[in-house]
């Protein structure tokens, strides 16, 4: 009577050793969902060129995925809460980009009504087969010169926002010079460009 006891006892104290065991955490790994064509579901957080537009689920290339769209924030995993925070993302670039696109068209309205600018070089006079007098520079007035002379005026003017189709090489000329603003926003402005020195070669 006395060993069944003592079985009993030892019986319900390896019960209440197993049940007092902690369990063992289970890591949920964020699985990579498969598109139907095999490929890595993502979600753009930023515009990809050929890829697709911020906040699109798209399929692509496993190695595209994990080598270059994951690592570098341009993608995240489809998950619930990455969902919800792009969406918040979303909302905060939205509305970066609309007061963007207010301050450019200030800045468009105020080059319109800006008259030509003005920009020194210095040039030499060259005597064509005509007897026609032209002013050539000694080199050439490109995009960064023009910015350079935008912004002297307080006007922020970025040298990839000047089109200009082929430097301007010839003083004592005005040139009509287009704008590419951003977002669409298209402007033009008038640059005379002055000769700083003569002399006749």
């Amino acid at each position: 009577m006395a060993k069944n006891a003592t079985k009993k006892a030892a019986a319900g104290d390896g019960a209440t050793a197993t049940l007092n065991q902690p369990k063992k955490k289970v890591r949920k790994r964020n699985q990579v969902k498969k598109g139907p064509h095999g490929g890595t579901l993502i979600v753009l957080v930023n515009d990809v060129a050929h890829v697709g537009k911020q906040g699109e689920v798209v399929e692509v290339k496993s190695g595209y995925a994990r080598n270059f769209l994951l690592p570098y924030g341009h993608a995240v995993i489809p998950s619930e809460e990455n969902l919800r925070t792009l969406e918040q993302y979303k909302i905060k670039v939205s509305k970066a980009r609309e007061a963007r696109v207010a301050d450019l068209k200030v800045l468009a309205e105020q080059l319109t009504r800006l008259p030509a600018i003005t920009i020194e070089a210095n040039a030499h006079e060259q005597v064509d087969e005509t007897g026609n007098t032209h002013h050539l520079l000694y080199g050439s007035i490109g995009a960064h010169d023009i910015s350079k002379a935008l912004k002297g005026k307080n006007l922020s003017v970025e040298p990839d926002m000047v089109k200009l189709e082929h430097p301007i090489r010839e003083a004592n000329t005005l040139n009509a010079v287009q704008l590419s603003l951003g977002y669409g926003i298209e402007a033009a402005v008038q640059v005379l460009v002055v000769a700083l020195q003569g002399g006749k070669k």
